[in-house]
């Protein structure tokens, strides 16, 4: 335990309830909705509206074996390559057999995917996929359609939620066990200021971390409140360094920060090309797969290309699509890149690789639990052992839906745990605020020196610039007066440490970290994982697993 919150008034409001849900993407609404309907008196808590939650970006898809002729033997091979030696099979196993159903069940609950003429679910291919198995919905507006009815579903059956809410700080009683959760409401939701759910279960869906970097696919809320409410809490954390950047977004300038827009692989699923400035197409020879292959394998040969040619972006080319198929298929992503000026019908996309999504996360066991009892997490908040070393293309969204579905099932069939005596307000070390003007620092040191590209001596200046933040604000007579943006950067620096130290640490390139000083993956000493806590200091420990199996966890 490490007895860290960070400063915050004590809570003067409360809700009781069994189950409380931090998010409001897939992850959190579908553990909301099974839980409820579970008997479980479940309280959703989301950072701004309802509907806001990050899996309304997502483009691409859900990946299952809903196709004929494929298989979850076939998409479990897939991931384990993709994932570059270090996903844990069982885990990847219970994601792509219980995927089909899953997905099932979430059209149950309202989502309406595209279908053929024939009335079958139209699939797509995406990178590191042998197979059509990418589902989709209004041509490349997934995500919004998957929002949309679990939304639809949450509000229709009554489910208490807390909108406009920054969770803080895990409540815990006397046994040292999850009892819910401070947060502050910023204004318009249900009540004012910080208050607290008590719930004996806590379910971490956070979502990301993307605006650690300057440039991301994430919305600004993608903050890795998650991921340090849990460090604080004394959970572990596993697999930070693998951040997934992903190979195409919309290049809009080298001076170009926060949330870019994304221009899905299904593009490439549907035979677009990468080419470089005089048209040749780089990625021939690369791969088996060529545009198709790995994100990971494509990140790395385009920032190589523009390495070699001393450009800033390279384009990918679906002129050859003609206008009916843009309009139809790709219509968000067209008006994307209209609103910047370029019209992909007649032009190229000049497209550069962007922070996209973390692999890693807070280590769970195959029914979410995290190594704080009481305390669950699913999605990209949390890390599963499904991705590895880079996940897979669309496997994210189905990842959140099995997890939360298991996360249910575990509570409905054990309930909460109540015998402790609950706290009403967090104890231990009340954290130094950071400044919120320093979130655009953190940003642009990981960009520059924990980016796509990394080595020791870049991961070292990352790290001590990151502690130099830290130290000023703790030498700061005026430390940074509590609220949601200095909040925020508190949790932006916490995050960025780990991922930082963890990226030194592993000293070989495999999957999505690329070190320039190591650049073989090695088998024989890193095919293992990262596992980090705090100390009550706030340093972070790294350890490395014996073994490519995760550890268990023992709540």
């Amino acid at each position: 335990m490490t007895g860290i919150r960070l400063h915050a008034p004590e809570p003067g409001w409360a809700v009781d309830a069994d189950v409380v849900v931090i998010g409001s993407g897939v992850a959190g609404l579908t553990t909301a909705l099974r839980c409820e309907a579970a008997g479980l008196r479940t309280v959703v808590v989301t950072k701004a509206n309802l509907d806001d939650g990050s899996t309304r970006w997502a483009q691409g898809g859900i990946a299952a074996a809903l196709g004929e002729g494929d298989t979850p033997e076939q998409h479990l091979d897939d991931t384990l390559v993709a994932g570059a030696g270090l996903c844990d099979e069982p885990a990847v196993r219970l994601l792509v057999t219980e995927g089909p159903d899953a997905v099932r069940r979430l059209m149950a609950t309202g989502a309406a995917f595209d279908r053929t003429s024939d009335g079958e679910i139209s699939l797509t291919r995406e990178g590191g996929h042998h197979r059509r198995r990418i589902a989709h919905a209004g041509g490349d507006a997934t995500g919004a359609e998957i929002s949309r009815a679990l939304v639809e579903a949450v509000r229709a059956r009554g489910i208490r939620t807390v909108e406009h809410a920054l969770v803080l700080d895990l409540l815990k009683d006397d046994e040292g066990r999850a009892s819910g959760v401070t947060l502050h409401v910023m204004g318009e939701g249900q009540h004012d200021g910080v208050g607290a759910v008590r719930a004996p279960a806590v379910v971490l869906a956070t979502g990301g971390m993307g605006q650690v970097f300057s440039a991301t696919t994430n919305p600004p809320v993608s903050t890795g409140d998650g991921v340090a409410l849990a460090l604080r809490a004394g959970a572990e954390v596993s697999d930070l360094e693998f951040v997934q950047f992903h190979p195409t977004v919309l290049f809009l300038g080298a001076g170009a920060e926060g949330q870019q827009p994304l221009v899905s692989e299904a593009v490439r699923g549907e035979g677009a090309h990468l080419v470089d400035a005089d048209g040749v197409r780089f990625m021939l020879g690369q791969h088996e797969l060529a545009e198709l292959a790995p994100r990971d394998i494509v990140a790395k040969a385009i920032t190589r290309r523009m390495r070699e040619q001393g450009t800033e972006h390279m384009y990918l080319d679906a002129r050859h699509f003609g206008a009916e198929m843009w309009e139809q298929r790709f219509p968000t992503i067209l008006a994307a890149c209209r609103a910047h000026g370029i019209d992909p019908i007649t032009d190229p996309i000049p497209v550069a690789p962007a922070a996209h999504y973390a692999s890693g996360g807070v280590r769970t066991d195959l029914r979410g639990r995290t190594t704080v009892p009481g305390l669950y997490a699913c999605g990209e908040v949390a890390c599963t052992g499904v991705h590895g070393a880079n996940r897979l293309a669309s496997n994210s969204l189905l990842e959140g839906l099995v997890f939360a579905e298991r996360i249910a099932a575990d509570l409905a069939e054990h309930g909460p745990h109540r015998e402790g005596v609950a706290r009403t307000g967090a104890a231990g070390t009340v954290l130094t605020l950071i400044a919120p003007e320093a979130r655009r620092d953190i940003q642009r040191i990981m960009t520059r020196y924990a980016g796509v590209l990394r080595s020791s001596a870049s991961l070292t200046a990352a790290t001590d610039a990151l502690e130099a933040l830290r130290q000023g604000a703790e030498d700061d007579r005026k430390a940074a007066e509590p609220g949601v943006e200095s909040w925020e950067t508190t949790n932006l620096l916490c995050v960025a440490r780990v991922l930082a130290a963890s990226a030194l640490a592993r000293e070989e390139t495999r999957g999505c970290h690329w070190r320039e000083d190591h650049p073989d993956r090695d088998d024989e000493r890193w095919r293992r994982h990262l596992v980090v806590h705090l100390t009550p200091d706030r340093s972070p420990v790294v350890r490395t697993t014996g073994t490519a199996d995760f550890p268990p966890v023992t709540p």
